[in-house]
């Protein structure tokens, strides 16, 4: 039976060789994305919670109308210190709904997707996520 041969090293000390990690300079606290934490607090201090998603576009539109509220797009929100989704207004919804709309089932970026987010009072959000 041939002889095992004997590791030049283990990965374990290979790693350990390599010492620490350089530090890396502070950009603030990372807040995951809505989808990723499966919900978010916004800077107003409601809890919004992922109820359901993708949406199929028909339920998506609906919501356009229906839900209390709508967002596409992320913005830095002073009050918090973070990045949080922007919410729109109603007069910026039509727009937003036709831009998004266009990039459901795209096949290169930037493609969006609807989910629904609900608060433990009853609100409704339409929640437009776009992956580059």
């Amino acid at each position: 039976m041939p002889k095992k041969r004997e590791r030049a090293g283990a990965f374990a000390d290979v790693v350990a060789a390599m010492g620490p990690a350089p530090e890396a300079e502070s950009v603030g606290s990372y807040v995951p994305s809505p989808l990723m934490a499966r919900g978010f607090t916004d800077a107003d201090g409601r809890h919004w919670r992922l109820a359901r998603g993708p949406l199929d576009p028909r339920r998506a539109k609906r919501l356009v109308v229906s839900a209390d509220m709508m967002s596409m797009g992320d913005h830095y929100d002073d009050r918090v210190g973070w990045w949080l989704p922007r919410f729109l207004t109603e007069a910026e919804r039509p727009g937003a709904w036709l831009e998004a709309r266009a990039r459901f089932d795209a096949t290169d970026p930037p493609v969006h997707a609807a989910y629904e987010f609900t608060t433990d009072d009853g609100l409704v959000l339409l929640y437009i996520a776009t992956d580059c």
